[in-house]
């Protein structure tokens, strides 16, 4: 097991810091997913930031239904500079005076004020450099927790894929004594056959090539060899870096190769550890979905 590399696509990572006046935290959760699929949930402060940070994700957890939320948790001063004090004073003296010398009733000037040009400034500033590099590294931190996640889980996933993995190769070994039996009662009901039937009204050759083609269509040696590679090569495998849609490929190819020996056995104990391979692969195939 120090070797497995097998990644789980569950995970979730969180990074904070402060930069200024701002207490910033990046949260990041993954679940399965065919492809990436990435869901941001940033403000408009760091909107520029969105490619960047898509390029981060992509590089560093390659796939996985994601959501990363970067949120303000505080800022002091988060009013200030956002009303043009100056501007806006002036405003109010001016609409006073204006009312006062045409002698109406007192107006709501704070209103009328907020609507007067540049008393409102923009309420985000340009985004600068350092502030940019300190969002992405904390992006960054978040991507790395959540690779740290994604390989606890991974442990354990592949602990139970081995597990599943390793009742398919009991029950395909448990086949081989019931396999000889099987053949020998092929045998017998061939004799029986035969017995019951008039020597002379049988073409030899015909019966040659029959016996051949039965043989064959019963023959399970092929189908039990080739699920052996398969599991050998679903267990090299593990030991590869994202390598889930791989094992997907294998899982698959040992499910064929199970359905044959089920269709072919012609014998109910066999039939029956097919049946235990068969439940044990389903298993196999659900994990695998989580598997990077």
């Amino acid at each position: 097991m120090n070797h497995i590399l097998l990644q789980s696509m569950t995970g979730f990572g969180k990074a904070n810091g402060h930069f200024q006046d701002k207490k910033i935290s990046v949260e990041v959760r993954s679940l399965n997913s065919k492809g990436l699929d990435l869901n941001l949930k940033i403000p408009s402060t760091y909107r520029d930031l969105e490619s960047p940070i898509r390029k981060l994700v992509t590089e560093n957890l390659l796939r996985g239904k994601m959501d990363l939320g970067i949120y303000i948790e505080s800022q002091q001063n988060q009013a200030a500079g956002l009303i043009n004090e100056q501007v806006a004073t002036a405003y109010f003296e001016k609409l006073k005076a204006i009312n006062a010398s045409w002698g109406t009733n007192t107006e709501d000037y704070l209103a009328l004020v907020l609507r007067m040009p540049d008393v409102l400034t923009s309420q985000f500033e340009e985004l600068s450099e350092p502030e940019t590099a300190f969002i992405l590294d904390l992006v960054q931190q978040a991507c790395a927790q959540l690779q740290k996640f994604r390989k606890q889980e991974g442990l354990s996933l592949a602990t139970d894929l081995l597990d599943n993995l390793g009742h398919i190769q009991t029950e395909l070994q448990n086949i081989v004594p019931y396999e000889q039996e099987r053949v020998a009662q092929v045998k017998e009901r061939i004799q029986k056959g035969l017995a019951s039937i008039d020597e002379s009204r049988i073409d030899a050759n015909r019966l040659e090539q029959e016996m051949i083609y039965y043989v064959e269509k019963l023959d399970i040696s092929e189908e039990k060899q080739r699920l052996q590679q398969h599991l050998n090569y679903f267990t090299e495998t593990l030991n590869q870096e994202a390598s889930g849609k791989k094992l997907g490929f294998i899982a698959q190819e040992m499910g064929r190769e199970i359905n044959t020996l089920g269709s072919k056995c012609n014998h109910s104990e066999i039939q029956r550890r097919v049946v235990i391979m068969k439940d044990h692969l389903e298993k196999i195939k659900e994990q695998v979905l989580n598997a990077l």
